[in-house]
């Protein structure tokens, strides 16, 4: 179980990824968090830096889809100016909205990137799917739910602890 906590690649933010590397490695599609991966949790639109880095995604050939566990409101008013399909609450880490956003692209798992902040949501889900997982740090905790935080947060840092252990192991 904690094996699937463990994303392929670990980076500071999106703007660190690869794209060259991804497309190299036969990903086509990228499935992306919202809250606190492209931008804080309490953003409600998109920063210059990020329609240029989605500009760029897409020129580079890649497909996108925010999967959010937020509510409709929230995602929509995110997502509609920027023409990016959503799924929102979307139950990480079950996959019934991997699954869709794979159908959305018409893509396959192994063609596919996840993008996200949280162990618990982001990597699990997208590992049980067989997706190339990455975990950004996430932009700004402050803005987080209690549920994040208190519980998310935690769990991680616990899972993190027993991995370290391990390696030393």
């Amino acid at each position: 179980m904690i094996s699937k906590l463990i994303p392929r690649l670990y980076v500071n933010t999106i703007y660190d990824i690869d794209l060259e590397q991804l497309k190299k490695s036969g990903i086509r599609g990228i499935v992306t968090d919202l809250d606190n991966t492209l931008v804080g949790a309490k953003s409600p639109a998109a920063t210059p830096e990020l329609q240029a880095w989605l500009q760029k995604l897409r020129k580079s050939g890649f497909q996108v889809v925010v999967v959010s566990n937020n509510n409709k409101m929230r995602v929509t008013k995110f997502c509609e100016p920027l023409f990016i399909p959503f799924i929102y609450r979307a139950k990480k880490p079950t996959l019934a909205a991997f699954r869709k956003a794979l159908s959305q692209m018409n893509l396959k798992a192994e063609q596919t990137a996840v993008i996200g902040d949280q162990m618990l949501t982001d990597v699990l889900g997208g590992n049980r799917m067989g997706l190339f997982t990455i975990l950004v740090q996430p932009i700004s905790l402050a803005d987080e739910g209690f549920f994040t935080r208190m519980v998310n947060r935690r769990l991680e840092k616990a899972a993190r602890l027993f991995m370290k252990r391990q390696d030393e192991i």
